[in-house]
């Protein structure tokens, strides 16, 4: 049984690695590349490497060939972590982003970034096509994560760093992506490609973008908030436990404490309760001791009856 539930999450996480990597490349292929805003990374050296080549190289198979002895680095000096999730991750974005283009051998008719819609959000409405490329970047990196892979690149790199020197993995794919950004910038300004807005234009662009899809991936990974935790300091904490658990079907627990400022000892009650749920349990508490002092936190996971559970790669 425990066998047959293995097999079912694995084919699981690869399907939702598979689809971010599909979800990755829309953003990059069709809204991105040609709007010349160059996310970090590999992908994004990837880009300025299409630039700079006036399109020779393409952008899908620079990436796989770009991550190869990133891979085999991160294999010899972090062992087998990365794993074969990691490379099924980053070639399944690479073909995407090149079959999406029309640059994948044989099939030149794709080209979706050549759609009307494309092209009047490219002419018309450039930052809401940024941001569309913006989300559907930080989803698809999201899910990748989420479900236990990674597009290899700089989180390679930065794990290195952090294992050799110290350095801090969000510090590390910073600096890697804000340098990426610029040097695809210089080469934007450099080949003249940027006609309807300044290179620097799209550079802050870029920056928008790093920071945009960053927030969404932590979203995908950490989902959003859908309980609270609540922190009740009462006198009246016996009253009050008693009507969470009465009132809202809740647990409660009661913490020993001992208050500084009047040298006194009382019991401290600690809830958890969904989103809708947090007016009544605030209106319990004032209506029990509108003296009480409420302490509210978000919570974005919860094992344990009452609540549904988030699901996470291996």
């Amino acid at each position: 049984m425990d066998s047959i539930k293995s097999k079912k999450q694995l084919i699981t996480d690869y399907f939702f690695i598979g689809l971010g990597a599909l979800v990755m490349a829309l953003g990059i292929s069709i809204f991105l590349v040609d709007a010349k805003v160059v996310p970090g990374g590999v992908s994004g050296l990837s880009m300025a490497l299409y630039y700079l080549t006036d399109g020779v190289i393409p952008i899908g198979i620079a990436i796989w060939v770009l991550n190869i002895p990133l891979y085999l680095w991160g294999l010899k000096e972090l062992g087998k972590s990365f794993g074969i999730r990691t490379f099924f991750g980053f070639t399944l974005n690479s073909f995407f982003i090149d079959l999406l283009r029309g640059d994948f051998p044989g099939l030149p008719m794709i080209r979706l970034q050549d759609t009307q819609t494309v092209k009047d959000l490219l002419q018309n409405d450039f930052l809401f096509l940024i941001l569309i490329g913006a989300v559907l970047l930080g989803v698809g990196l999201g899910l990748i994560f989420k479900f236990g892979g990674t597009t290899a690149g700089s989180d390679i790199v930065a794990a290195i760093l952090k294992k050799k020197y110290g350095v801090k993995p969000g510090q590390a794919i910073i600096m890697i992506d804000i340098f990426v950004i610029l040097l695809a910038g210089f080469i934007i300004d450099q080949k003249g490609l940027s006609v309807d807005k300044p290179a620097l234009s799209l550079t802050l662009y870029a920056v928008f973008l790093l920071f945009v899809s960053s927030r969404l991936i932590d979203i995908i990974i950490d989902g959003f908030d859908y309980a609270k935790a609540a922190i009740i300091i009462t006198d009246k904490h016996n009253e009050v436990g008693e009507a969470i658990m009465n009132e809202l079907s809740r647990g409660a627990t009661a913490l020993k404490s001992r208050g500084l400022y009047r040298n006194v000892d009382r019991e401290v009650i600690y809830t958890v309760v969904t989103n809708k749920e947090l007016q009544i349990l605030t209106e319990i508490v004032h209506r029990v001791d509108p003296t009480a002092f409420l302490i509210i936190n978000n919570v974005h996971e919860i094992l344990g009856d009452g609540f549904r559970r988030r699901i996470y790669g291996n």
